[in-house]
């Protein structure tokens, strides 16, 4: 791994540049998404619910690499993207369906 002072990285093997891209682990739905797929709506808005209990800090386990070690405290309340479970889903669903009338409006009896 070749860092430079630009904030370029590069990955080399025995002097030969290795193409490479990056994956967001913690990737978060997009409010637009929500407003545009009307489909799809409430199960995008179920998976923010979810996402809205989970701690977005990132994993220390990895060095830094470009400079000194800045560890960030735990979220308060939040849980790592592995430890939330079908509680946390089924919190979410409840929550979902206690706005159901905001939504659709008074069941007509």
């Amino acid at each position: 791994m070749y860092h430079y002072p630009d904030g370029r990285k590069e990955l080399r093997l025995n002097g030969t540049l290795l193409p490479y891209s990056t994956y967001d682990r913690l990737s978060e739905i997009d409010q637009g998404a929500i407003v545009d797929n009307k489909r799809l709506g409430r199960t995008l808005e179920f998976i923010s619910l979810v996402q809205s209990k989970r701690d977005n800090t990132r994993s220390q386990s990895i060095p830094a690499g470009d400079g000194p070690s800045r560890r960030r405290p735990k979220q308060e309340g939040k849980k790592s993207q592995r430890s939330l479970d079908n509680d946390d889903m089924l919190e979410a669903l409840k929550q979902l369906q206690s706005r159901s009338e905001d939504i659709f409006g008074k069941r007509a009896r």
